[in-house]
């Protein structure tokens, strides 16, 4: 796990020392925000979560591989994305990518982490967009992420070195691509939780990049809020999470 720099600070004192880190690291010279340069990003995961989330990428301009045990399932996909879109294994889109989703059944992460742990660690993202479902995953394992202390920690446990952020993990597929094109008021928030600064920023700034407004809500312990049927599951305003992260303990 990247080491926790907020860990033993309160509410208060994270978000002053979020805010100042990520302000500095956006102002730096060269700051690798993906401003400049549009970042090589891959998908472990192409169903419907990661295919909807990889389009809104490549349509911002970000080559990206989609990939799965059966890449040649993808071509239907790739094809109608354009030259910036290109399929492939999961050992193959872990090389390509700078920026990883991991956008997978929850039970496979265990599996992912011991194949490529070594290699997500290196990478400047991991985007955690994995959840546990008890429907899907068996009550078991969701039992096993409640006493880790929640999806954020236990996916860090099994990813140790890896930069990791929790996003876009509940905003269902069918309504992603509508809800990046509303504006102003009806501007829809994600929120995040991570501890590696530098990777907050550069998921805030790839949020951006495709229509929504980052939101803080902690260090990776609160991604244990980040899953459907919580309180920021749906779509939400940026002020309406705030609003609900206040009332969470």
């Amino acid at each position: 796990m990247a080491d926790n720099v907020f860990a033993p600070r309160g509410r208060r004192d994270f978000f002053r020392l979020a805010g100042a880190t990520i302000a500095a690291l956006a102002a730096a010279p060269g700051a690798a925000l993906g401003q400049e340069t549009k970042l090589k990003m891959a998908t472990i995961g192409s169903g419907r979560e990661g295919s909807a989330l990889g389009s809104l990428f490549v349509k911002a301009g970000h080559p990206v591989m989609f990939s799965s045990r059966h890449p040649e399932e993808l071509h239907g996909l790739v094809a109608g994305l354009g030259p910036l879109a290109k399929a492939g294994t999961v050992a193959q889109a872990v090389a390509f990518g700078e920026v990883v989703l991991l956008v997978v059944p929850y039970t496979a992460v265990a599996g992912i982490g011991k194949e490529y742990g070594p290699a997500l660690a290196q990478k400047q993202l991991v985007i955690d967009v994995s959840n546990p479902i008890p429907r899907r995953d068996g009550e078991a394992l969701v039992a096993q992420v409640a006493a880790e202390g929640g999806a954020g920690l236990a996916t860090a446990k099994m990813l140790p070195g890896a930069k990791l952020v929790r996003a876009f993990n509940a905003i269902g597929s069918r309504t992603l691509a509508e809800l990046a094109q509303r504006q102003g008021d009806q501007k829809i928030g994600v929120p995040i939780a991570g501890d590696d600064p530098a990777a907050i920023a550069l998921a805030s700034n790839l949020i951006r990049e495709i229509g929504f407004e980052p939101v803080l809500i902690g260090g990776l312990a609160m991604g244990k809020y980040l899953v459907p049927g919580t309180p920021l599951g749906g779509p939400h305003t940026p002020a309406q999470i705030r609003e609900i992260v206040a009332s969470l303990k």
